[in-house]
């Protein structure tokens, strides 16, 4: 087939092939998932870049049909005093993965180089403590073992405010936009800033930063699960069908009636 009949006229891909793509793209996450387990690996993955870039949408994609027992989660969120007065890589570091396990982090340990810098959270001194440790501290999960893989998803201005206005028609989405958010939007050219500043002390040979065009979301979503799973080699794990033995029926046990339990009201049914 033509890739030129995976593409609408606009230049974005047709639904139909990309619900095909990525059903087959999680099909290969999950033998990942199995690799990860079996080999005893440590995978972090930081997801990073602007408000409603939509890492949160990738995220999701990579863990739709993942064990959370393997493939977890984190998303922490504002530090209480006491983590304040610990260690800045502390709390990041209690949610690392042991073996066989795979961490995404919906944002990081750069919150410390983007919003609290932008926004005045930390001091100048914390800031520039923080751009002269992260490549040290990146280093030594690496060389702990730690499989380390960073992501930044580039939007543009105006799609980010289409993305914005989006959100705000529907109820569904809201919530996503908080008063940072808005206060963001006036404060673009300081992200930039920081943005550029952060590469230029993270973005190292042995932990480079992978920026994802994030204008497209379906394509930012296949793109980025197809480049990680080529960054971690990995094998087809997957074990032959079984087949389910003949169902062992009761005889003698008489269970009690369904009329004595709590049922939901079926909301649903035929009136």
């Amino acid at each position: 087939m033509s890739q030129e009949t995976h593409f609408k006229e606009d230049g974005k891909l047709k639904t139909a092939f990309y619900e095909l793509e990525l059903k087959s793209l999680q099909i290969e996450l999950v033998k990942l998932q199995e690799w990860i387990k079996a080999k005893g690996l440590r995978v972090v993955v930081l997801f990073e870049g602007r408000d409603a870039a939509g890492k949160g949408g990738v995220i999701k994609r990579i863990t739709e049909r993942l064990n959370p027992r393997i493939c977890r989660v984190m998303a922490l969120g504002t530090p209480t005093e006491k983590e304040k007065s610990q260690w800045y890589f502390q709390r990041y570091v209690s949610a690392l993965p042991a073996g066989g396990e795979m961490v995404l982090f919906d944002r990081s340990w750069y919150n410390r180089a983007g919003v609290e810098k932008v926004m005045g959270f930390c001091t100048n001194d914390e800031y520039w403590d923080f751009l002269r440790s992260c490549p040290n501290f990146e280093r030594m999960l690496i060389r702990s073992g730690i499989i380390l893989i960073k992501y930044w998803f580039s939007v543009s201005e105006e799609e980010q405010e289409k993305r914005f206005q989006a959100r705000l028609l529907d109820p569904t989405k809201r919530w996503k936009l908080s008063a940072m958010d808005l206060e963001s939007r006036a404060k673009w050219v300081d992200y930039s800033k920081a943005k550029d500043e952060m590469f230029n002390y993270t973005d190292t040979k042995i932990c480079p930063w992978y920026v994802v065009n994030a204008d497209d979301k379906k394509k930012a979503r296949l793109n980025t699960i197809k480049h990680l799973l080529s960054l971690i080699p990995y094998e087809d794990l997957t074990p032959p069908p079984l087949e389910l033995p003949p169902r062992v029926h009761s005889t003698g046990y008489v269970r009690p009636p369904m009329q004595e339990q709590t049922i939901i009201p079926d909301f649903y049914g035929k009136k």
